[in-house]
C-alpha cells in the first residue's frame, strides 16, 4: 500500500495513494461507520477548484483526493517528487471498492444520474458481483436542493441500511453534493463521476494505451465533441501553464484552508 501524504496540484490538495490505500480508507470508514467524503479527480476536476475558490477549499476537506488523471498523477510527480507508478482512476476504484462490498456484505447506495442509466448498471453490477447487495438507488432531480431536502435524503440513505453511497452527479455537482452531505451521513461517499456511465455500458473506454498516455481525453473529446470541448481545448493548457508556474516558483499555489460552513444550496 502506497501513501506518500497529500500535497498541492495548483492549490488542491490530492493525495499520493494507490488504489489499495483508497480502497481500504473507504471499507474503513464503512466498517466503522463514520463519514468519508472521497473523490477522484483529473484534470477537469483540479481546474473547477483553481477556477473557483470556494469550491478549491470544499476539495480540500475532502478526506481523500485521488489522481484519476495522469496529467495529476505526473502533476504530483514533477512538484512533489511522490514517485507514483498509476494513477487511481474513478471507474477502477469503484470496482474495487464494490468487490471489498460484496466481499464483506455492505450494502451499497446509489444516487445520481438518470433512470435509464441506474436500470441498466444495477444489472450489470450484480452480473460482476452477484453477492453485492444493494441497499437502494435514486437518479439525480436536476435541480437544486429545496430547504431541508438534505436532511430527507440523508434520512433515505441511511434508513435503507447503506454503509457506501457511490455518487455519480458528474463534476463539479457531485463533488457538491458530498461536500454538503458528509455532515449527515455515517458512511463513506465515492464521487466517481463517469464510472456509472462506463459500467453501464453507455461510454465506450479508450485503449489501455491511450489511458496510460494520459489520452482519455482525447478519446472523450472524440465521443462527446460538442459537450466536452471547451472543457479540454481551454482547460488542458490552463493546467499545463500553471503546472509550469508552480514547478518554477512563479506561482505559489497556496491551498485554500478546507471550507467547514454548511452549504443551503446543492445540486441534487
Amino acid at each position: 500500500m502506497i501513501d506518500k501524504g497529500r500535497h498541492s496540484v495548483l492549490g488542491v490538495l490530492v493525495d499520493a495513494v494507490d488504489y489499495e490505500t483508497a480502497t481500504a480508507r473507504v471499507i474503513e470508514a464503512a466498517h466503522e461507520r463514520r463519514p468519508l467524503a472521497l473523490t477522484a479527480l483529473a484534470v477537469h476536476g483540479v481546474m473547477t477548484g483553481v477556477l473557483d475558490p470556494p469550491h478549491n477549499a470544499r476539495l480540500n476537506s475532502f478526506d481523500v483526493v485521488t489522481p484519476d488523471g495522469q496529467p495529476v498523477r505526473w502533476g504530483l510527480n514533477l512538484l512533489h517528487g511522490v514517485g507514483l507508478t498509476d494513477r487511481v482512476y474513478g471507474p477502477t476504484l469503484t470496482l474495487r471498492v464494490l468487490a471489498r462490498c460484496a466481499a464483506e456484505g455492505l450494502p451499497v447506495y446509489l444516487y445520481g444520474s438518470t433512470d435509464e442509466t441506474l436500470g441498466r448498471l444495477v444489472p450489470a453490477l450484480e452480473k460482476m458481483f452477484p453477492a453485492l447487495k444493494f441497499a437502494g438507488y435514486e437518479p439525480s432531480k436536476f435541480r437544486t436542493a429545496r430547504p431541508g431536502e438534505a436532511v430527507e435524503i440523508a434520512d433515505r440513505i441511511r434508513s435503507s441500511g447503506a454503509r457506501v453511497v457511490l455518487v455519480g452527479l458528474g463534476c463539479p455537482r457531485q463533488e457538491i453534493f458530498a461536500y454538503a452531505m458528509r455532515p449527515l451521513l455515517d458512511m463513506p461517499q465515492l464521487a466517481v463521476g463517469a464510472a456509472f456511465d462506463y459500467h453501464a455500458g453507455l461510454l465506450r473506454k479508450p485503449p489501455p494505451w491511450m489511458q496510460r498516455a494520459g489520452l482519455e481525453w482525447l478519446w472523450r473529446l472524440g465521443l462527446e465533441p460538442r459537450r466536452l470541448w471547451r472543457r479540454y481545448v481551454i482547460l488542458n493548457p490552463a493546467y499545463l501553464s500553471r503546472l509550469f508556474a508552480q514547478k518554477t516558483g512563479l506561482w505559489k499555489a497556496a491551498p485554500p484552508p478546507p471550507a467547514t460552513e454548511p452549504l443551503s444550496e446543492f445540486p441534487v
